[in-house]
């Protein structure tokens, strides 16, 4: 059956076109409500959306085979991506397709704020001629605070220093390196709110920068500042910002974002020393065609390849480290299911060493993918997406090593699971591209895991092999292969058997009666 991604609001027609070239087919339908979304989703792999289409947890409870939401553009304020992830489900954005637009925007209100262009332009079209009123500031030379300066910011930064700017950020993540290369200084956020002559935002919405511009804020800004938000509504407090210019200590701002949108009624409206636009960061013809295409390609390369990019919540994986990871994820997947089945009580602690090749690779994506098959022979849609978040509200602790030595293999995954009572602890290899067990609970043992496993620990005594492939064979189930370890001679013992018909519990009860078995467990893979 053909994957069928819904685009619930308008993208460039050449996003239906990379979605077709995928194989996946592709619907549009724009304007849907909740109520509407809810009723379309379930049909569907995957889900586009740009800024108004609200993806609530009711709408992702209603998609049961929901695999992906790109959303065409950065902001994820309307995809309720914590809902998303228990549910297993990749959010990603494209962060890149309208930074060049959104950074021009922001150098565009800039010199609108700084020379009254909007207001100017009202004036001239309505036949007063006010020179005298329209005085402004030059930008040489100006002070110019960036809060924030990632893709965005950075790109503003390199404009404002053309145009004769000193450019200061106040951005914790950002590298001296990057600053040198950049050729801006770093400051705290207090004081570039000291020295800024222009402050502009480019930071997500969160808790730590809901409304970081406050009154406080703007009381320790120097007298005559001026404001842009090309960012998130939200960061700025509007009343406090409107209350700053009406006492003349902010001289002006430039807005293209608002706490409510669309902005029909906002505390900034009506004053002439604010430059106002309807969300406009993103809107040229180049942008739109940019996130358009990109959101296609990501979600397109996601559920046909496993590739992910951009992605908000899992560890990105590209297309071609998807390859290369394939046959390691199999075995992670493998190793996870194997300690899953064999721990049986409540799991405590998760360790995952990663040695040799193994350890070169995107240890993030093996590790949820060992997460997820560790999890799930007791959770139902568990997958790599929410198996950490699942891990992290059963107070289960997850801790990760890598060793480039590769030990006697060339590359070696190994999971050790803490339970309320045991120890469990797994090895796998790659034999070529065929995941092997190698190892579990400290017993060597070479194995390939088929689909009905019978899982044995016994004495090592003589007569074992036999009496268990006669009880096996008087039920009709027939053995596929027989793998064997030990600790020492006469000591401890295990067995994967693989059977080519399931084993009944009244077998597997029949089974662990035998002489030196100490149990008996049958596995599924």
């Amino acid at each position: 059956m053909t994957d069928r991604v819904l685009i619930a609001d308008r993208l460039s027609p050449r996003a239906e076109e990379v979605f077709a070239g995928h194989g996946l087919e592709a619907i549009v339908e724009t304007g849907l409500d909740e109520a509407g979304l809810i009723r379309r989703i379930p049909e569907f792999a995957g889900l586009a959306v740009r800024s108004s289409t609200r993806v609530t947890e009711a709408v992702l409870e209603a998609a049961p085979r929901l695999r992906v939401i790109g959303r065409a553009g950065i902001g994820v304020d309307n995809i309720d991506v914590a809902a998303a992830t228990r549910r297993g489900v990749v959010v990603m954005n494209t962060p890149f397709g309208n930074s060049i637009t959104t950074a021009e925007h922001t150098i565009a209100l800039m010199l609108s704020l700084a020379r009254n262009i909007p207001a100017a332009s009202a004036s001239t079209h309505a036949g007063r001629w006010e020179k005298s009123k329209f005085g402004g500031v030059e930008l040489y030379r100006k002070t110019l605070g960036l809060v924030g300066c990632g893709n965005i910011g950075a790109i503003v930064a390199n404009r404002a220093l053309g145009l004769g700017m000193r450019v200061i950020v106040a951005d914790p993540f950002l590298a001296e390196e990057r600053a040198t290369e950049l050729g801006v200084e770093v400051v705290q956020y207090d004081e570039l709110l000291d020295q800024a002559d222009f402050i502009s935002f480019h930071v997500p919405l969160n808790d730590s920068t809901r409304n970081m511009m406050n009154a406080a804020a703007l009381d320790r800004c120097r007298p005559g500042v001026r404001i842009v938000n090309c960012a998130r509504g939200g960061l700025v407090d509007e009343e406090a910002l409107r209350a700053a210019i009406e006492s003349g200590r902010v001289a002006g701002a430039a807005v293209d974002v608002f706490q409510d949108e669309p902005a029909r009624e906002n505390p900034l409206f009506g004053l002439e020393q604010v430059v106002a636009t309807p969300h406009l960061g993103a809107s040229t013809e180049e942008a739109q065609e940019n996130v358009s295409v990109q959101v296609a390609e990501q979600m397109s390369d996601f559920l046909r390849t496993g590739a992910v990019a951009n992605a908000l919540n899992i560890p990105s994986v590209t297309a071609e480290e998807a390859k290369k990871l394939a046959p390691y994820m199999r075995l992670a997947d493998q190793l996870g299911r194997l300690a899953g089945q064999v721990a049986a009580t409540g799991f405590r602690s998760v360790h995952i060493e990663f040695g040799g090749q193994a350890s070169t690779l995107n240890v993030r994506a093996l590790t949820s993918v060992a997460l997820a098959g560790l999890l799930s022979p007791q959770l139902d849609s568990v997958n790599m997406i929410n198996a950490p978040l699942i891990a992290e509200s059963r107070n289960i602790r997850v801790t990760t090593a890598t060793s480039e030595s590769p030990g006697d293999y060339a590359t070696e995954i190994r999971l050790t699971v803490q339970t309320q009572r045991q120890r469990r602890e797994v090895a796998g290899t790659l034999l070529g591209r065929e995941p092997r067990i190698i190892g579990i609970m400290g017993i060597d043992i070479e194995a390939q895991l088929g689909p009905n496993m019978l899982f044995i620990t016994n004495a090592d005594e003589p007569g074992l092999i036999g009496a268990l492939g006669t009880a096996l064979g008087n039920n009709g189930v027939n053995i596929a292969t027989f793998h064997l370890g030990r600790s020492a001679p006469g000591a401890d013992a295990l067995a994967l058997v693989e059977v080519d018909q399931p084993v009944s519990p009244e077998l597997t009860e029949e089974l662990a009666k035998l002489p030196h078995v100490r149990s008996v467990r049958v596995l599924h893979f």
